[in-house]
């Protein structure tokens, strides 16, 4: 399948987005004093979670944008 550079202009933009917020979520939630008691809590466990998938998506989108931008040229 080929998309417009438009289309993958718009997947490299949409992968970047969690790349760039979440990292800062992340740091939030580590230092909330309900990500520790006396060991990692299921808050923190469950939001890092959540942030990493959302990353791995990310970089997925970014991959896929880049390549379907080089071929449409």
């Amino acid at each position: 399948m080929l998309l417009r550079r438009r289309s993958a202009v718009l997947l490299v933009l949409a992968g970047l987005w969690p790349l760039l917020v979440w990292p800062n979520f992340v740091r939030v939630i580590v230092t909330d004093k309900r990500a520790f008691d006396g060991g990692p809590t299921a808050y923190l466990i469950v939001h890092v979670t959540l942030a990493a998938v959302s990353m791995a998506f990310g970089v997925v989108l970014v991959v896929l944008g880049v390549r379907a931008y080089r071929r449409a040229r």
